[in-house]
């Protein structure tokens, strides 16, 4: 594959970030209060992406780094930000890096931070993804118990509940599936107390459940789709499941795979992937999350524009399938991030396909 015009000099590529140390755990945590953070592999991952580009990369750590560093002149001599940063606490934590490089002045791959705060908000993406005609199952938002009082529920048992501004499928249990008002009630209860925010009240799909990712730009591609897990009994996604119900001595959840993926479907998906990814303005990459209902017909869930890079994550998934090393996926995904951005020339002008430097 030939390589890209490169700039006069190797850019230097800050990584913001966090790990699963960044933040002290606080008295009445939930225990999953970390988990949208990342192992330090990822970062590592993402320096030899980096360096497959023919670029340089520097860790600046926390969206708090950036605060400090925008005002004392640590970001000088970076010419551009990879963020996989989550932030802590409000439902606009994963603007804030991006928000302060944008006021720094200094280019940053990915979703701005108006795309990342509406898509973090559950209520708020389903509003916009009907909105421009995607399917979204029946939901409400309740910031209370109280609420259940007076409520039309959005659709019959079972219905399924979680945290309305989370991610990483942060607040999910086995109990998410409620099949009466009073397992509604404890579940919207332990949301409002544990999460700090209200409940997303949604219909539960009985369906396959599959994940798309997107990358690039002008036009963006939807990567080959991968179907989820799913927790036999529950049928709840398993990989929501396993982090905090999964113990030391528990051994594999038992879990299945409904689906059946055929061309058709897939592309439907993916199809269904690039109007979410338009719709939200998003930018470089994202990830987008559907399930079936009973008839086989899919429904969105969410999209996450700050998906992990994690090499167990979908990125990694997708490089293994495609027998390749998942750090040169994501110099792809790079190489065209910093061309939108008029940091590296494209060398195909016309062709959406990032280009990767030769080795050696």
């Amino acid at each position: 594959m030939m390589s890209p015009n490169p700039p006069s000099r190797p850019l230097s590529i800050g990584l913001v970030f966090e790990t699963f140390e960044t933040y002290p755990v606080r008295p009445g945590d939930p225990v999953d209060a970390h988990v949208e953070y990342e192992p330090i592999e990822t970062v590592e991952l993402l320096e030899a992406a980096v360096a497959a580009q023919g670029h340089r990369s520097k860790r600046l750590g926390s969206p708090q780094f950036v605060l400090a560093a925008a005002a004392g002149g640590g970001l000088k001599g970076i010419d551009a930000v990879w963020n996989i940063a989550e932030g802590q606490g409000s439902r606009n934590r994963e603007a804030w890096a991006p928000s302060l490089l944008e006021m720094a002045g200094v280019p940053c791959l990915g979703s701005d931070g108006l795309s990342l705060s509406l898509s973090l908000d559950k209520a708020w993406a389903n509003a916009w993804a009907a909105a421009a005609g995607l399917p979204v199952a029946p939901h409400c938002s309740l910031a209370s118990v109280e609420d259940l009082s007076d409520r039309v529920l959005p659709a019959d048992f079972p219905l399924f509940v979680k945290p309305r501004w989370e991610g990483t499928s942060k607040g999910i249990r086995s109990s998410s599936r409620v099949e009466d008002r009073a397992g509604l009630a404890l579940e919207v209860a332990r949301i409002v107390e544990d999460y700090a925010q209200p409940a997303l009240v949604e219909a539960f799909l009985p369906g396959a459940e599959y994940t798309v990712t997107v990358a690039g730009h002008a036009p963006p591609r939807a990567l080959p789709v991968l179907q989820r897990a799913l927790e036999t009994f529950s049928r709840i996604g398993l990989h929501a499941l396993e982090g905090p119900e999964q113990g030391a001595a528990s051994g594999t959840l038992p879990y299945c795979l409904p689906g059946d993926l055929d061309a058709d479907l897939e592309a439907r998906l993916q199809a269904l992937a690039l109007e979410a990814f338009a719709a939200f303005e998003c930018l470089d990459f994202a990830r987008v999350d559907f399930r079936l209902d009973a008839a086989g017909e899919p429904f969105f869930l969410e999209i996450n524009p700050l998906p992990t890079f994690a090499p167990s994550g979908s990125f990694g998934i997708i490089a293994e399938l495609e027998g390749r090393p998942p750090e040169r996926l994501l110099a792809e995904v790079l190489g065209a991030a910093l061309i939108r951005l008029g940091l590296q020339d494209d060398p195909f002008p016309s062709s959406s396909t990032p280009v990767v430097p030769a080795e050696g």
